[in-house]
């Protein structure tokens, strides 16, 4: 089974995940409503199973409690991948949202880097900050060992561009981490 348990506690942020890379109930509890909405769909769209508990210091506002979240899911996706072998490794998605359009590309290298080019129209979304998004997608691909490229290519809805944004990620992510064969997808033989 691919899976994984991760807990992280600091003096900003307690968070409690499990992750099944071959699907499972989806409950996710951050205390930020639009946030649990966008991880809701990432896991549903990647055909993941995950269960995220997060008490952050929303007082402060939600930096802490979105971006750790990146990072104990990135933590969490690179123990679930273990060696990487047989996966499929690539792939890419567009979606569309109403007005909007995103693309996501993806590379489960172990070179971490992200390309993020989503400009958000509205500063905020409820109580989530639209330019959170990035801080998300940064600390997950960092930590998950992701070579992640992101773009908007149109919208006017911060809402429904940061929605095909995560929605385009889990696509990317069900297709990539498929196992396809038996080895290393490198000519290099790891990765």
């Amino acid at each position: 089974m691919r899976t994984a348990e991760v807990s992280r506690k600091t003096k900003e942020t307690g968070i409690d995940l499990k992750l099944s890379l071959e699907g499972g109930p989806v409950e996710v509890k951050t205390g930020i409503g639009f946030f649990d909405h966008m991880l809701t769909a990432l896991a549903f769209y990647g055909g993941l199973g995950l269960s995220l508990t997060v008490e952050g210091d929303l007082e402060v506002d939600g930096h802490h409690t979105v971006e750790d979240t990146g990072i104990v899911l990135g933590q969490a996706m690179k123990e679930a991948l273990g060696d990487r072998k047989g996966i499929r490794r690539y792939a890419s998605a567009y979606i569309p949202m109403d007005e909007a359009l995103c693309f996501t590309a993806l590379d489960f290298s172990n070179r971490p880097f992200l390309v993020f080019d989503a400009e958000m129209p509205q500063e905020r979304i409820g109580s989530y900050e639209s330019c959170l998004t990035e801080e998300f997608m940064r600390a997950f691909a960092v930590n998950s060992g992701l070579t992640l490229h992101m773009k908007a290519l149109y919208g006017k809805n911060a809402h429904h561009i940061t929605e095909a944004l995560f929605k385009s990620l889990g696509v990317a992510i069900k297709e990539a981490v498929e196992i396809t064969g038996t080895g290393v997808t490198s000519t290099k033989g790891v990765l």
